[in-house]
């Protein structure tokens, strides 16, 4: 399974390179709502798919809304996304 720090660091390999803030906003997202790496990196790619960048308070409020509705993978936070009509991806 990847990792959080995994993940940015395939971001960075292609060329998408986040903020110091943008990191901090992350790993405060996924510790505040004791995410996991697999919720947090689905969190990540629909924030950067939804918001073409990285908006932190956006990553956040996704991040919560996947944890307290027991989002526990990715594929299943695409489906949840999609499902509730939550973005238009």
């Amino acid at each position: 399974m990847q990792t959080v720090d995994s993940y940015l660091q395939h971001l960075q390999a292609k060329g998408f390179l986040l903020q110091e803030d943008a990191i901090g906003f992350i790993y405060f997202g996924k510790h505040y709502t004791n995410a996991s790496d697999e919720v947090a990196i689905a969190a990540i790619e629909l924030t950067l798919k939804a918001q073409m960048g990285f908006e932190g308070s956006f990553y956040v409020s996704l991040l919560e809304t996947l944890v307290s509705n027991n989002v526990e993978t990715k594929k299943a936070a695409f489906k949840f996304v999609k499902e509730n009509e939550l973005l238009s991806l």
